[in-house]
């Protein structure tokens, strides 16, 4: 029959997208972030010898890292999605190839590859999330897909440690090549679609400059900006300086490893966020967790190393408030950017990520050279009060 189209009969078929599987993509993709997590801060300062060096050397690599994803709708526009997501798996696992060489050139293009591999991955993903999922559901979708990532980000940190302490560089660089290529798997055995309707029209400018205005000229727009800046700033604290602040008080790597696993074993609680925010609403909830964040890390940094313990039990106190806004801030710009400008603005909006890697460390680097450790979780506190002012004014009641 000329009408008879034959399928591949080795093809599985696949169940349409849904939140589960955004959240297994998501969940294979933290596994291969999370296992190195507390290995490369701790690998550059073994390479570096001091505190201030390593928070210079995370400002240069994201300085790096911004310009690529202010260039990533270019990509997505030439490219398919699929192709620019692949991308961003490959260079998580080229990344390790640099990290096994633990030289300082080889350090910095790990990172480099490290950040450009997850700006893609990011941005990829949530057009694809934005295509799928409807926006009332959207809430409900990003906590779990926090929760989802709870074993990766709680268990990854510290295999990672282990195999870094006990079988050396090649075993704990090499765990993350093979997420990446499960990743890799999972994604193209899932076989989403680009959706048309993103691809920016002949008229729709892809100048990254003019994106940025764009962008700028939005109020909730730069509402849903700050809220994801001030969350990525605290895991960026967390992930980098909480295992130093383990190394130099004399509690090991090994602990420094443990307290990240231990914050992010709180991932759990997203589930229970995203409920509070469907129930008391975003505002409140993302309010209250800026309040409990900014008030955790005065409180940190003010006991900074005389307890370190107590200082970590404080950290895991605002990773949990911290959570809360995993679990429902992104739904900020979800809800709000318009449809037919999503590559474009979810670039802009994924700087969040390379401005929260670059900022705090340039800032820090400053802060430490007057004052002790715990002076970086006080300024990071600070920074949690603007952000709970700002979200109490401005962030609409209906949202």
């Amino acid at each position: 029959m000329s009408t008879h189209v034959r399928h591949p009969i080795w093809l599985p078929a696949v169940p349409p997208a849904d939140a589960r599987t955004f959240a297994s993509l998501y969940a294979i993709e933290s596994a291969a972030r999370a296992t190195v997590a507390s290995v490369i801060p701790i690998q550059a300062y073994e390479i570096l010898k001091n505190e201030q060096t390593v928070s210079i050397l995370y400002t240069i690599v994201s300085l790096l890292g911004l310009s690529v994803t202010l260039f990533m709708p270019m990509l997505i526009h030439r490219f398919a999605r699929r192709w620019v997501y692949t991308a961003g798996a490959l260079l998580l696992g080229i990344g390790s190839l640099f990290f096994v060489t633990h030289s300082l050139p080889g350090q910095i293009i790990g990172m480099l590859c490290r950040v450009m591999g997850a700006s893609a991955l990011s941005i990829t993903l949530n057009l694809y999330i934005m295509d799928h999922i409807r926006k009332t559901d959207l809430m409900q979708a990003e906590s779990l897909r926090m929760a989802w990532s709870m074993i990766a980000w709680t268990s990854g940190p510290t295999l990672g440690i282990f195999l870094y302490t006990r079988y050396g560089i090649y075993a704990a660089h090499g765990a993350v090549a093979v997420f990446a290529l499960c990743l890799l798997a999972l994604f193209w055995y899932y076989r989403l679609g680009d959706n048309p309707m993103i691809v920016p029209g002949k008229s729709r400018p892809i100048n990254p400059f003019a994106n940025i205005g764009r962008f700028v000229s939005q109020p909730r727009l730069r509402l849903a900006w700050l809220i994801a800046f001030g969350r990525s700033c605290y895991w960026t604290t967390f992930f980098v300086y909480g295992p130093l602040f383990m190394v130099i008080t004399g509690q090991g790597e090994l602990a420094g490893g443990l307290l990240v696993s231990a914050g992010n074993a709180l991932l759990f609680a997203a589930i229970f966020w995203g409920r509070a925010g469907k129930r008391y609403g975003a505002r409140n909830v993302m309010t209250l967790a800026f309040v409990g964040m900014a008030v955790s890390l005065w409180l940190a940094g003010a006991i900074g190393e005389l307890i370190p313990l107590a200082t970590a039990g404080l950290l895991l106190v605002g990773a949990l408030f911290t959570i809360a806004l995993d679990a429902i801030g992104s739904t900020a710009f979800m809800r709000s950017v318009r449809a037919y400008e999503r590559p474009q603005m979810a670039a802009v909006y994924r700087t969040y990520l390379d401005f929260s890697e670059l900022t705090p460390p340039l800032v820090y680097s400053l802060v430490l050279a007057f004052f002790g450790l715990g002076s970086v979780f006080a300024t990071l506190g600070c920074l949690a009060a603007v952000c709970a002012v700002v979200t109490w004014l401005y962030l609409p009641k209906s949202m």
